[in-house]
């Protein structure tokens, strides 16, 4: 099992090193009412980053709803 976590997260960082070179290239980016220049890649991990970190905040609030429900029916 040990074996299996290192040879995923070597693919995994190999893949992303990959993905890193291929959009090194910078771009313009509109941003609300701003006009940012980046790479691509900086905008890829800042969406992924985003949306993971979204992705989080809604299991915890629906985890946390369901909690909260489940403890009124037992109330009731």
């Amino acid at each position: 099992m040990k074996k299996a976590k290192i040879i995923i997260i070597s693919v995994a960082s190999i893949l992303a090193l990959i993905i890193i070179f291929q959009n090194r290239e910078v771009m313009k980016t509109k941003i609300l009412f701003m006009t940012v220049e980046m790479s691509r890649a900086l905008l890829l991990i800042l969406t992924f980053g985003l949306g993971f970190i979204t992705g989080l905040v809604v299991s915890f609030m629906v985890k946390k709803t369901k909690q909260a429900g489940t403890a009124n029916s037992d109330i009731e």
